[in-house]
Parts: structure tokens; sequence; C-alpha cells
């Protein structure tokens, strides 16, 4: 029984995980879960972290989850848009740089996946990071109309609320 369930989000198209650091590790199971494709056309993950290394973690499992024989139907070879890995660092080069909040901001990230900017009408969110990134977030999701909501309540974004770690 936590915020990151599916139960407190409304239908959508596409559904975005926010994370940074260590806060990647709830959606992993999230990113297994066949509900998760059975719900949303797309499926982006974003993980934020200072180094090349500390992206490590996230990038194994979405390794993993593509060659899982229970999801390859869901997200095989032939359906690879559908899980998008889109990972950055903050303070070490490497392929794309840069806090998810700024690439939200000045919509590098949605030019980089060829998706259109936040909309409510489509686009659901889960966020887990550090409290000043969960904030951040937040405020961005609901500048562009995204609703926060629970289980007793589904609307178009979650946030974590126990996860409280290292900024970045």
């Amino acid at each position: 029984m936590g915020t990151l369930v599916h139960d407190a989000l409304l239908p959508g198209k596409r559904i975005w995980f926010f994370s940074t650091g260590t806060g990647f590790a709830p959606f992993a199971s999230l990113l297994r879960d066949p509900q998760t494709y059975e719900d949303y056309d797309e499926v982006i993950i974003t993980h934020t972290c200072r180094t090349v290394a500390e992206l490590t973690y996230g990038r194994e499992i979405i390794e993993q989850i593509r060659t899982d024989e229970m999801l390859a139907e869901l997200i095989g070879p032939e359906n690879l848009a559908k899980l998008r890995y889109y990972p950055t660092t903050t303070r070490e080069e490497s392929p794309k740089m840069g806090r998810i909040t700024t690439l939200i901001e000045n919509g590098e990230v949605f030019a980089d996946l060829g998706v259109p900017p936040l909309d409510p009408a489509n686009d659901r969110a889960m966020v887990c990071g550090s409290l000043a990134f969960n904030i951040d977030v937040k405020a961005l999701l609901e500048k562009a109309g995204l609703r926060e909501g629970a289980n007793s309540d589904p609307a178009e974004f979650v946030v974590e609320k126990a996860f409280v770690g290292e900024g970045i």
C-alpha cells in the first residue's frame, strides 16, 4: 500500500516514471508488471544521477526487462518503443547531461524522445527521488495541468511520499 500504484492513476496513453538515484528502485517492479504495458501505449522512465556508474542499476534493470520472456510480447524487439529509458547525469560527462527538471522545462526531453509535452489528457506520471526533486517535478507536472492522485482519488500523477534520500 504505497503511492506508486496503478490504482492511483486515471487511464492514459503514456506513463512517465521520473526518478533520481535510488529512486529508480520502486519502479523496477512496475516496469516488470504486464499491467503497465497493457494500460499504456508508451512507458518512459527517466533516471538522473550524478555519475554514469550510478546509472548502472537502472540500465541493468531495463536490459533484463527487454529480454524477459514473459514481457517479450509486450515490449519485444518489434515493439521497443513501448519502453523508453532516458538516463541523464548531472556531474559526469555522459551522452545526455542535465537535470530532468531542466530538460522538462526547456522541452529537450520531449524533443529527444519525439513525444509531445506533458498533457493531462494523455500523460500519467509517478515520481520518486529526493524530497527536493519530488517537489520540483510535482510543480512541473501541476504547471502542465496534471493533478496529483491517490488510491482513493485517482488523477494524473503520484509522488512517493516515503522516499527522501540524498539530493543530486
